[in-house]
């Protein structure tokens, strides 16, 4: 075979093997992006096929695209909402746009990748003279940050993360430091963990393909602003307006055998007590999880529920029996304290007013002996924290499906950056829908059942 089929069947066989990387990619809320890059992918595919293979040099985008599937896999990044599309500038304005490779959360922040395959030789600092279409760095940064202040709220970023996978010259980082206050220090680096590929034989095994190698990657973070900031000393909490008022929660008291996976699970947090200062992550709670928490179903009542005659069952929960049952297999399956934990773990607890007033209402209203003191142990683990969504999540229009009192509960989670634990996850797909990131993590719903 020549040298240029050679170049051109090897990159058929990276895309290829990119599209079954891309398919084993988890998804929580939606894959519309899966979908993008597939459709990139294919039409990369077409140009190989219609490509003259004689030319030793082959410009391509597989290794771009193989770039951004590397970014997808890092553990930090979750709620992707867009990938490789312009966007809007600004409501006003809606005919200006900018490029971006990747809209998501990082560590729990909307943050805005752009994502770079060139050779570290020819990204230039600044604009070249020779030719418009080579724009230099610099430039796009500006292009950038300004319209990051200027997007729609629902999709601005609080960072821009530049991921260069060949590198980047020294030179050029420190002007990105000198100049825009980059910094390389994301916690945990991209070229840290592996990205790889198989190709499909024709006896239906798999065998692993040599993509690129993300050794050399550069990655540097631009600060665009910053949400007000957290105090975590365990003895206060700043409100919306940047007001500093202390919360009480009262000590409660509880004689009924509360679980051993519940204490345990309870545990697992870290204290808001004074004597404990060291900062810790914030996790939100909305209703769901704390019933969820709380219930006799996650509470070792299943065997009393199985052993209940089914006539019994179906009177006591009428038309919420074959919903109910769902929950008890589902929990047989997979004990949901078991799957919390290590969502939890180390992490301080915050809900805010909106949530502990519904929930305790409903544990009041259907709460049994038993739920009704896991609830209020639990409540006394929690941080509350007045009603104040972000920004974003109160730019979005009220709807059914984005409801005033979701928009609060989530919006407060976004406010003091923590992810919110959740079994809404019709809410989590409006808002995704919207283009906007939004840091949630799934649980399998659980109901009370006066245990």
């Amino acid at each position: 075979m020549e040298s240029g089929e050679v170049v051109v069947e090897e990159a058929k066989r990276r895309c290829k093997a990119l599209k079954h990387r891309i398919s084993t990619l988890s998804t929580t809320t939606q894959s519309s992006w899966k979908t993008t890059l597939l459709r990139l992918i294919n039409s990369e595919l077409s140009f190989l096929n219609r490509v003259n293979s004689s030319p030793l040099k082959l410009s391509t985008n597989i290794g771009y695209l193989e770039s951004v599937v590397h970014v997808f896999q890092h553990p930090l990044i979750t709620s992707v909402s867009r990938v490789c599309k312009p966007i809007s500038i600004s409501s006003k304005v809606p005919q200006q746009s900018i490029y971006v490779d990747i809209i998501c959360s990082f560590n729990g922040n909307p943050v805005w990748f752009i994502v770079s395959d060139r050779n570290p030789r020819y990204i230039s600092w600044q604009d070249s003279e020779k030719t418009k279409n080579n724009k230099g760095l610099r430039n796009r940064i500006v292009h950038l940050m300004v319209a990051a202040e200027e997007s729609c709220v629902t999709v601005r970023p609080c960072s821009i993360i530049l991921f260069f996978s060949n590198g980047l010259q020294s030179c050029i980082i420190e002007k990105l430091k000198y100049e825009f206050g980059a910094t390389t220090d994301l916690g945990f680096g991209f070229s840290d963990f592996d990205c790889e590929f198989y190709d499909d034989l024709e006896d239906g095994d798999w065998v692993s393909v040599l993509g690129k190698s993300f050794e050399k990657a550069c990655v540097l973070e631009i600060k665009i602003g910053s949400f007000s900031p957290i105090n975590k000393d365990g003895q206060i909490l700043a409100d919306q307006s940047g007001n500093l008022e202390k919360v009480h929660i009262k000590d409660v008291s509880y004689d009924v055998n509360l679980g051993e996976s519940f204490i345990a699970l309870v545990s697992a947090l870290r204290s808001w007590s004074p004597f404990d200062v060291e900062e810790a992550e914030l996790v939100n709670f909305d209703t769901t999880a704390l019933v969820a928490i709380v219930s006799g179903i996650s509470n070792g009542g299943i065997d009393r529920i199985l052993a209940t005659p089914e006539s019994e069952l179906r009177n006591r929960f009428k038309g919420n029996y074959e919903f109910m049952i769902g929950q008890v297999n589902s929990e047989m399956e997979k004990p949901i304290h078991k799957e919390l934990m290590p969502v939890i773990l180390q992490k301080r607890g915050i809900i805010c007013e909106s949530v502990c007033s519904e929930f305790q209402e409903l544990v009041s209203m259907c709460g049994g002996p038993n739920e009704k003191s896991r609830a209020k142990h639990f409540l006394n683990h929690l941080r509350v924290v007045p009603d104040c969504p972000s920004e974003r999540l109160m730019s979005l229009p009220t709807t059914r499906k984005l409801a005033l009192k979701n928009k609060v509960v989530f919006g407060t989670g976004d406010y003091w950056h923590a992810p919110t634990i959740t079994a809404n996850m019709a809410f989590v797909r409006a808002v995704s829908q919207t283009g906007m990131s939004l840091f949630t993590i799934e649980h399998r719903p659980r109901a009370l059942v006066g245990d």
